[in-house]
């Protein structure tokens, strides 16, 4: 009988290639564990405590997760490293509504970001990415991404909130800060950086040029509410401020100023006069239209708040804005007082509100010079107008009868 060759005997016996087979498969999967293995620990080492401080966020799959670890892994020491350019710490706010990208892309534009999409990653990762909280922040360049993602998340636990009235003077604004000592804020400093006594940087805001030099703050610092961090210093506030006036005064508004005739100083304080006038929104159109007519009739404007500033705290009111003026008060010798001295005073004399600053970019046309409390007046607090002197008697006459 023939026997078969070894060669023979191997072609005939398929189940020594399965075996050898499944060996092969066994050697694969092997290294593809050890490989899995290896590559979590590398990664374990790279990220650190990333890894320990979220397992990934809620949602996401399996290899979304090893994307992100393995993402995050090869650039492990740019997450470590500060990402952002220049020195000075910034005021950066986030707004309603933005998603993660966009206050990446907004970190990027103010010099605190050099890589949005690992800010991006990183936080989708941690589970960051829904949870960071609107608010102003004060931010440094030498915060890392981490930093960064954590502070922006933490807006409830850092930040206190103030209110400052429309057509308050900065007195008053000292005076609330004193009251209330919010966040880390010296009311004397505030005061001392406001009225120009101590130096302070004001080169970024270009809508102060305009103001005379050795002027203080006063028409710029914006009314409104404001959320600060619990560490926020007086020169944080005054920096928020005026920050949030080059936003509400954008350069159409500036443009409206000055077909009118008027440099941003001059606007400013024409609407602080306004403020202090009336506080009904509606009507400041009309009152600007007075006093623009005044100016350029070359009369007197006779704005009683103007005699008020002039006059200060009045301790027997226990106010900052006497009333009613006494004849005498009306002569008091001041730049500020606008029944001697011609024009508008040297600056303003509060911090004037949005409204106020629109009316005097688009005041009603009219041929009004006059106005006075109408007394009979369905809205409290507002005013007739009138073209001559003799309609205004009448007006006032009205009212004392």
């Amino acid at each position: 009988m023939k026997t078969l060759s070894e060669p023979d005997q191997e072609k005939k016996s398929p189940l020594r290639w399965i075996a050898r087979l499944a060996v092969l498969l066994v050697a694969v999967s092997a290294c593809l564990v050890a490989s899995v293995f290896l590559l979590a620990r590398w990664q374990k080492v790279r990220l650190g405590g990333i890894a320990e401080l979220n397992r990934g966020a809620v949602g996401l799959n399996p290899l979304e997760l090893l994307y992100l670890e393995s993402y995050l892994a090869l650039n492990a020491d740019a997450l470590n490293t500060p990402d952002g350019s220049g020195e000075e710490k910034l005021t950066f706010v986030v707004s309603p509504g933005e998603t993660a990208e966009i206050i990446a892309t907004n970190l990027s534009k103010a010099g605190l970001l050099g890589d949005v999409e690992l800010f991006v990653r990183y936080v989708r990762y941690v589970g960051l990415d829904g949870q960071m909280e609107i608010g102003n922040y004060r931010l440094s360049p030498d915060m890392t991404i981490p930093d960064l993602a954590t502070t922006l998340s933490q807006a409830g636990i850092q930040e206190v909130e103030i209110r400052f009235l429309e057509g308050w003077r900065i007195s008053e604004m000292v005076e609330y800060l004193s009251v209330t000592r919010p966040a880390n804020i010296d009311p004397q400093e505030f005061a001392r950086i406001a009225d120009g006594s101590i130096p302070y940087d004001l080169s970024g805001y270009g809508f102060l040029r305009a103001k005379p030099d050795g002027s203080g703050l006063e028409g710029y610092l914006f009314p409104g509410g404001y959320r600060l961090p619990v560490d926020a210093d007086a020169a944080f506030l005054i920096d928020i401020m005026l920050e949030n006036f080059d936003r509400q005064v954008p350069d159409q508004l500036r443009a409206s100023f000055e077909r009118n005739g008027l440099s941003i100083h001059g606007a400013v304080t024409l609407a602080s006069i306004i403020e202090k006038e009336t506080s009904v929104a509606m009507e400041m159109p009309l009152m600007a239209s007075v006093y623009t007519n005044r100016l350029s009739e070359g009369m007197l404007l006779q704005a009683d708040p103007t005699v008020q500033y002039s006059i200060g705290y009045h301790s027997e009111t226990d106010s900052w804005w006497k009333s009613p003026l006494a004849e005498a008060d009306l002569s008091v010798d001041s730049p500020y007082n606008t029944y001697i001295y011609e024009g508008l005073p040297p600056g303003p004399i509060t911090n004037p509100a949005l409204a106020a600053l629109q009316a005097v970019a688009a005041p009603t046309q009219t041929d009004y010079l006059f106005f006075v409390a109408d007394c009979e007046a369905e809205v409290a607090g507002s005013h007739v107008f009138s073209r001559t002197f003799e309609e205004h008697l009448a007006n006032v006459n009205q009212c004392r009868q």
